[in-house]
C-alpha cells in the first residue's frame, strides 16, 4: 500500500480512536502513546541538520557560479513575499466575509506571555554564526543556512582542491536520504500516536465554540493552495496541478501531523526531487530558505486572527488598518523567520501595528495546535510550489 495512503488511514484512525477515548483517557495516552510520536519526531529532528547542511553545500557548489546563486536567490524572495502578501489578502478577504467571532462577545482573563519579536537588523546580525557548530548543535536553522552557503561558495571557489570536500558532503546527503526513506516507513505510527492525544484532549467540547475561526482559516488555506499554488506550478513549473498535489501528499500530511515545517524538510525535498521532478541543486537551496522564511499559511491565520479578535471587541478595522497588516505581516514573515512560535510572535506584531488588543491572542491560543496542522501543510507546499517554478525557470541557464 502506498505510504500517503497508509498516513492517511492512520490519521482518520487516530480521529476516531481520540474521540472515543475521550479526555478521561488522556494521562494515559499522554504516558503511553504519546511517547511513540515523540520518538518519531525525534528520528526526523535528528536528520535535519545533516540533510540542511549537506544538500545546501552541494546544491550551491553544483550551480557553480555565484552569478547563478543570486539570480535564484532573488528569484526565491521575491516569490515567498508575494505569495505572503497575497494569502493575508485572503485571509482578511474571507475573515471579512464569514465575519468570524461575530456574537461571541468573549472577554480573555489575560494574553498568554510571548517572547519580544527580534528586530530585523538583530536577525541580520544572528544569521552570521560565530560558532557554526553551535548553532547545529542547537539547530538554529538560518546560520545553518549561512554556513553551508558559505562552504559551499568556497568549495566552488578553490576549483579541484575542494573536491574531497564535496564529496564528504555529497556522501552525508546520500546517507540522509537513504535514513530518511527508512525514518518515513514508520510514519503511520507515529502520525497515530501523535494525534490521538490531541484529540482526546481537544475535542468537539473544546472545538466547537470557536469553529468558525477554525473553518475560516481552514478555507483560507485550502483556497490560496488552489488557486495561487496551482497558478504558480503551471504557469511558471511547467506542471498539472493534479500531478503537484499528488507528488507533495506524503509530505503535506506528514506536516498535518507534525506542524513542523523543519521536521519535513526531508521528505519534501525527496518528494520534489523524485516526484515532481525539479532539480536537485535547486531543491537543495530553496526548501531549507522556504522552511526558514516563507509563511503563506501563518499569514492566513493573522488576517483571519485580525477580524475575528477585532470582532470580538466590537472593533471596525479601516481599510488603511487592513492595508498595513498585509504590509507588516509580510515583512514579519521574514523578521520572524527561525524563532520558536513564531505564528503568535507575527500574530502579536500584527495586533500591535494596527492598535488590536493584545489580549486576544489568547482566544486563538487554546486552538493554535488545531490552526498551526493547516497553515504548516500549506507552508510546505508553498515551499515546494517555489521550488518547482524555479527550477524550471533555471532550465538551459
Amino acid at each position: 500500500m502506498n505510504l500517503s495512503i497508509k498516513i492517511f488511514i492512520s490519521l482518520l484512525l487516530s480521529v476516531i480512536v481520540g474521540l472515543i477515548l475521550g479526555e478521561e483517557n488522556l494521562p494515559w495516552l499522554k504516558a503511553y502513546i504519546a511517547p511513540i510520536g515523540t520518538m518519531f519526531i525525534n528520528l526526523i529532528k535528528m536528520i535535519i541538520v545533516p540533510v540542511v547542511l549537506s544538500s545546501l553545500v552541494c546544491g550551491v557548489a553544483s550551480l557553480g557560479d555565484t552569478k547563478k546563486l543570486g539570480r535564484i536567490g532573488i528569484k526565491v524572495i521575491l516569490l515567498y513575499l508575494v505569495t505572503t502578501a497575497i494569502a493575508l489578502i485572503i485571509g482578511l478577504g474571507l475573515a471579512s466575509i464569514l465575519q468570524p467571532g461575530v456574537g461571541m462577545n468573549l472577554v480573555p482573563e489575560k494574553a498568554p506571555d510571548i517572547k519580544e519579536a527580534p528586530t530585523f537588523i538583530t536577525v541580520l546580525v544572528n544569521m552570521i554564526p560565530a560558532n557554526p557548530i553551535m548553532s547545529m548543535a542547537t539547530a538554529d536553522m538560518l546560520p545553518i543556512i549561512v554556513f553551508a552557503l558559505a562552504i559551499g561558495i568556497g568549495i566552488t571557489a578553490v576549483g579541484q582542491k575542494g573536491q574531497p570536500l564535496l564529496n564528504f558532503f555529497d556522501s552525508l546527503a546520500e546517507v540522509s536520504y537513504k535514513l530518511i526513506s527508512m525514518i518515513m516507513s514508520l510514519a503511520p505510527y507515529g502520525v497515530f500516536a501523535l494525534l490521538v492525544p490531541v484529540v482526546a484532549e481537544n475535542g468537539p467540547k473544546v472545538l466547537l465554540p470557536l469553529l468558525s475561526v477554525i473553518v475560516t482559516v481552514y478555507i483560507g488555506c485550502i483556497l490560496h493552495a488552489l488557486i495561487v499554488y496551482s497558478s504558480i506550478v503551471s504557469a511558471l513549473g511547467k506542471i498539472s496541478p493534479i500531478k503537484f498535489f499528488k507528488g507533495m501528499t506524503e509530505a503535506m500530511l506528514l506536516a498535518f501531523t507534525t506542524c513542523s515545517s523543519a521536521a519535513t524538510l526531508p521528505i519534501n525535498m525527496k518528494n520534489c526531487e523524485e516526484k515532481l521532478g525539479a532539480n536537485k541543486s535547486v531543491a537543495s537551496f530553496v526548501l531549507p530558505l522556504g522552511a526558514t522564511i516563507n509563511m503563506d499559511g501563518t499569514a492566513i491565520y493573522q488576517g483571519v486572527c485580525a477580524i475575528f479578535i477585532a470582532n470580538i471587541y466590537g472593533i471596525d478595522l479601516t481599510m488603511s488598518q487592513m492595508i498595513m497588516i498585509i504590509i507588516s505581516g509580510t515583512l514579519a514573515s521574514v523578521g520572524t523567520a527561525g524563532v520558536p512560535g513564531a505564528g503568535v510572535i507575527m500574530l502579536a506584531l500584527v495586533l500591535q501595528t494596527v492598535g488590536l488588543p493584545m489580549e486576544g491572542i489568547a482566544l486563538v491560543a487554546g486552538i493554535d495546535r488545531v490552526l498551526d496542522m493547516i497553515r504548516t501543510c500549506l507552508n510546505i507546499t508553498g515551499d515546494a510550489a517555489v521550488t518547482v517554478a524555479v527550477s524550471q525557470t533555471e532550465k538551459g541557464k
